[in-house]
């Protein structure tokens, strides 16, 4: 007589724990929402380059790119993409009316004249002093661009970036163990979870994405920071 061995069946696996935050696109998003009209914005890659998509309408940004740019549009549908038209992540983009293609030289006469607003730029740490680090992550290929002009040029450097690398790990830390970009140059930190100034020197905290709390930012940052929300931040 031939026995029949059931094994059991196998627990069904756990639920995805739900998304707490914005997504990338909902970085961008906020983001956006504090540009001014007629900032001349420099772009990196990333999250960055999904900012001028919620651009408010009425609001005029010039976007530039290092690659030439001044007067970047929206990227261009596949029957209208041009290989020698691109943005810093190497889409296809249009251009607006009136704007200027130039040589590299003048491009960075550009960053380098501070002539540049904002430049948002993404990150892989930074510093509650303010210091970027961008560029090069230890056993990888470098990619320097123009990232340590873009910081040293522009008025004020926004980043945007998720709170926590993909092992979990703050990337808003006291001091940055990767090589630096630049030192302290960030003016303003938008993540998934909160907005983040530097005034005066100091990290404060400004705002909370919806959903999340002040004790959840404070759990997975690594940075000491001042804590100025709503009425606190007006003041």
């Amino acid at each position: 007589m031939t026995e029949t061995v059931q094994s059991a069946a196998a627990p069904p696996a756990p639920a995805a724990a739900p998304r707490v935050g914005r997504t990338r696109d909902g970085i961008a998003e906020r983001l956006a929402q504090d540009l001014r009209d007629g900032f001349v914005v420099n772009l990196g890659v990333g999250i960055p380059l999904e900012v001028p998509r919620f651009i408010p309408l009425g609001v005029e940004v010039i976007l530039h790119a290092e690659n030439g740019v001044l007067g970047m549009g929206p990227l261009a549908p596949p029957e209208l993409a041009d290989n020698d038209l691109t943005d810093a992540g190497k889409q296809p983009i249009t251009l607006v009316s009136g704007a200027a293609i130039v040589d590299s030289a003048t491009s960075f006469a550009i960053v380098r004249g501070g002539h540049l607003d904002v430049t948002i730029l993404g990150a892989l740490q930074v510093s509650e002093d303010g210091d970027l680090a961008n560029w090069y992550v230890p056993g990888r290929n470098p990619a320097v661009g123009g990232a340590m002009d873009l910081v040293a040029g522009a008025r004020e450097v926004w980043v945007a970036m998720e709170h926590v690398d993909r092992k979990g790990k703050p990337k808003l830390v006291s001091q940055c163990t990767m090589p630096l970009t630049g030192r302290n140059c960030v003016t303003r930190v938008y993540t998934d979870l909160a907005v983040f100034h530097f005034v005066d020197g100091r990290l404060r905290l400004r705002e909370c994405a919806p959903g999340v709390t002040p004790e959840l930012v404070r759990e997975r940052t690594a940075a000491d920071y001042i804590e100025e929300l709503g009425d606190a931040a007006d003041a």
